[in-house]
């Protein structure tokens, strides 16, 4: 089972790190859209990690991440 995410990571004013995950994102997803979504998060203040505010926004990935099941019988 193949999976994607996309992580973006924020700093709160009190320094602390923080990351919202998507699940899914779209294919033709461009490095743009993520910048201008996670400037949106920011300037709207959408997410109050612990009651503060976002301060920085610090970066972003997309995982690809491969799952292998086994049927064992134990």
């Amino acid at each position: 089972m193949d999976e994607k995410k996309l992580i973006m990571t924020f700093k709160n004013t009190l320094g602390n790190s923080f990351s919202i995950t998507i699940d899914d994102p779209r294919e033709d997803l461009e490095e743009q859209d993520v910048v201008d979504a996670m400037n949106l998060i920011k300037t709207k203040n959408i997410f109050q990690p612990k009651g503060y505010d976002i301060a920085e926004c610090i970066s972003a990935k997309v995982v690809n991440s491969t799952t292998t099941e086994y049927d064992l019988v134990v």
